[in-house]
């Protein structure tokens, strides 16, 4: 899985392509390490997951009676994309993301919910702003690519 961003190089280095890190040993120069590796993408999870706990709009999208299960698949993934380790896909296989999004019904509202909790918890990371602008960029990207309803 590859998307092209510009803080993000060629294999998930700092600076054009993300690239899978598969058989690679963590390397320090993707933008994954930049931002504080595993650590950076935990804390980024669970803000947002803590977000979507007490969301009317949101809560009811996730099966899960406790949301830890998702939040891990969430945390594997983003660590993956953005260069890390490629557990998501060694365990889960491609991410297929919208098959896996088609069964929930996902509209303006809920992508707009979604997208409000994830800049909060994008706010609490206090990244550099040219990974703050990347990461965004990717997350207003992929929620308007999830929504299956009109309107």
């Amino acid at each position: 899985m590859t998307g092209r961003y510009s803080a993000v190089g060629d294999n998930g280095r700092v600076g054009g392509a993300l690239g899978n890190q598969q058989g690679r040993e963590e390397r320090a120069d993707t933008f994954y390490a930049a931002i504080g590796g595993e650590e950076t993408f935990r804390r980024l999870v669970d803000a947002f997951y803590a977000g979507v706990a007490e969301d009317d709009v949101l809560r009811p999208l996730y099966p899960e009676d406790e949301l830890s299960a998702a939040a891990e698949r969430l945390r594997l993934f983003l660590m993956q994309y953005w260069g890390g380790p490629t557990t998501y896909s060694d365990e889960r296989g491609h991410p297929r993301l919208r098959m896996r999004h088609a069964p929930f019904p996902i509209g303006v509202a809920a992508r707009d919910a979604w997208l409000h909790r994830m800049r909060h918890a994008l706010d609490t990371l206090a990244l550099p702003a040219q990974y703050d602008a990347t990461m965004w960029s990717y997350f207003t990207t992929a929620a308007e690519s999830m929504r299956n309803l009109p309107g």
